[in-house]
């Protein structure tokens, strides 16, 4: 395989921080890289200097093989609010585009229209001012894949993204023959799609061909060897010590080189790994008691102008539950969250009915997406004052006076996490805690949540973290609706699939077994039952139709009006499936 990219000796500092120092390393054609390292330590700075976006302090060279296209993907897409979707795309694709003639255009055009379908993004002449996060990432990753790019550079592309999105840019550039280096805190997609990671440790890069569990064992191997050199060269420290601690007259005439060697060695002496072990002992002693009664929902709804975004919801919340909550966005999430905790207020806008009880001993602590703002100047420890909790959670003693504004966004985002959890709550709100955290900090959170005594709700698309983490699954739905599942989120995914392969490959069966089943559960009512027999009817139908649009969008042989039209129909035609599969399962289940 041909090499793609060769770094030789590239470095970056900010002020007297070093990130990275004379650093080299190779990629070759077909290699996927994930690079891993805590926040702060330089992973976007080197992204960036790859992309030709920033540049080395100490020269060196950034070599790629000659001709070869190259794609960057940044953390923060830069957009023209005024534009629409498709104008944002096909203005900022002047380098792909410029040479291209009519016919290349228009495949080239037909491309960014088919992404944008896979992506969800039905409305290319939506402006980009009205889109959320999520959406806007969208964009950021279908301009990109549009390139075709030989060499994709990505820095966090899962952020922001729902499953269903991660999941697609997972088999795009899983089954792509491009070669790729990204950073990603998401582990599942690290898996899957990546060959190789790399570690960037203290300014050094370490190199592990193979998947995310093979780097776990080769690195902890690594530390493990590492401590024990340290551990051999304290004694050696101890030893040279005495002999520094001796009387002068005992030094007299002694080599100077030894001296000299002794300030070398009580500096390598010095160096070790710590095992990030959370010790909760601390922190549980001063956690605040909860009683049974946590936060009780009878039949709660909450309209939004003319949207719905829960819909007759029942729950008692339990003590000590985990509770992981998931669905598309803009379903309605983190609407639920503010409510559940009394975030929502009715000068907000909004109609709320129903009720939500909250036990007297409860206390929350709510992460939101947005962070918190810090005051000017404020220093790490001024921010948290708990020495314990900043020590677990990579805050060493020589950070603790650094001012936060000087402090990646990762770091601030940990930081804030801290702000959180030192206030000791017994129902503990995390709305999308992985962004922007590294993975590093992801091991130690979910050790530490492993261990709250507390309840938790957490809303989050990283599917290894609520695998660790949820006992149960709130599924949001669409129009309200909540269901709630019984299992981590691989086996809810695992649900959903199996349902709709069997559903697809044995329609009759399955209809047969519903008649069934409602003739002997007898609580339908004539309506209910005719209800649940036109359903019966129309879902082959519906599925039928969603099959050959799938056909049509991926054929490439609309034109571009066609291909509108398609797309609209296709994305309304998936809300009436989902809308039909829903009413036939509750249905089902009466």
């Amino acid at each position: 395989m041909p090499s793609y990219l060769q770094i030789e000796n590239i470095s970056k500092s900010y002020g007297p921080k070093v990130l990275f120092q004379h650093i080299d390393f190779n990629i070759n054609e077909g290699d996927k890289v994930a690079l891993i390292a805590p926040n702060g330590t330089g992973k976007t700075s080197l992204l960036r200097i790859l992309a030709g976006k920033d540049s080395s302090d100490s020269g060196g060279k950034v070599l790629f093989l000659k001709d070869i296209r190259i794609a960057f993907l940044e953390q923060e897409y830069a957009f023209d609010p005024e534009k629409t979707i498709f104008r944002q795309i096909m203005d900022s694709s002047s380098e792909w585009t410029a040479h291209l003639d009519t016919d290349h255009l228009w495949q080239y055009e037909l491309r960014v229209h088919q992404l944008l379908t896979q992506f969800n993004l039905t409305n290319p002449d939506k402006p980009m001012k009205d889109l959320s996060g999520g959406e806007v990432k969208r964009v950021a990753l279908t301009q990109m894949l549009a390139s075709e790019a030989d060499f994709y550079i990505m820095d966090e592309p899962t952020n922001h993204l729902d499953t269903d999105a991660i999941e697609f840019l997972e088999n795009r550039l899983r089954h792509s023959r491009c070669t790729l280096f990204m950073v990603t805190h998401d582990r599942y997609f690290l898996d899957r799609v990546c060959n190789t990671v790399m570690e960037m440790d203290r300014g050094s890069i370490y190199i592990y061909r193979g998947d995310y569990m093979h780097f776990l064992e080769k690195r902890q191997e690594r530390i493990d060897n590492f401590n024990a050199e340290t551990e051999r060269v304290r004694n050696l420290y101890r030893r040279e010590l005495e002999w520094m601690h001796a009387s002068p007259c005992a030094r007299t005439g002694k080599a100077k080189y030894r001296k000299q060697a002794f300030w070398e060695i009580k500096e390598r002496a010095d160096d070790s790994y710590i095992q990030k072990k959370v010790d909760l002992s601390e922190t549980q002693a001063r956690s605040v008691y909860l009683g049974n009664k946590v936060i009780n929902c009878r039949d709660v709804s909450f309209w939004w102008e003319q949207k719905c975004y829960l819909r007759h919801f029942t729950y008692n919340f339990q003590r000590y539950e985990k509770i992981g909550i998931v669905g598309p966005n803009a379903a309605g999430k983190t609407t639920f969250l503010n409510l559940i905790t009394g975030g929502w207020k009715p000068e907000w806008g909004g109609t709320l009915e129903g009720v939500i009880d909250r036990g007297e001993s409860l206390k929350v602590g709510y992460y939101h997406q947005a962070g918190m703002q810090f005051k000017p100047g404020q220093t790490v420890l001024e921010t948290v004052g708990d020495l314990h909790l900043l020590n677990r959670f990579l805050f060493p003693h020589d950070m603790l006076q650094n001012p936060v504004e000087r402090l990646s966004g990762g770091e601030r985002r940990r930081l804030y996490l801290l702000t959180v959890l030192m206030q000791q709550p017994n129902f503990l709100v995390l709305d999308e805690p992985t962004n922007d955290l590294d993975i590093v900090t992801l091991e130690i959170l979910e050790e530490y949540l492993q261990e709250y005594k507390g309840s938790l709700v957490i809303v989050s698309h990283d599917r290894h973290f609520l695998d660790r983490l949820a006992d149960h699954l709130f599924v949001f739905c669409g129009d309200g609706v909540v269901k709630d599942f019984v299992g981590n989120y691989t086996e809810y995914r695992t649900f959903i699939k199996d349902y709709e392969a069997a559903r697809k490959a044995d329609e009759k069966p399955v209809q047969t077994q519903a008649k069934v089943k409602t003739a002997s559960a007898r609580k339908l009512s004539w309506k209910e039952q005719q209800e649940l027999k036109a359903l019966e009817e129309k879902l082959p139908q519906l599925e039928a139709e969603k099959a050959a649009l799938e056909e049509k969008l991926s054929g490439g042989t609309l034109d571009p009006a066609q291909l509108q039209e398609a797309s609209t129909r296709y994305c309304s035609l998936q809300e009436e499936l989902d809308a039909a599969e829903l009413r036939w399962l509750e249905l089902m289940d009466l």
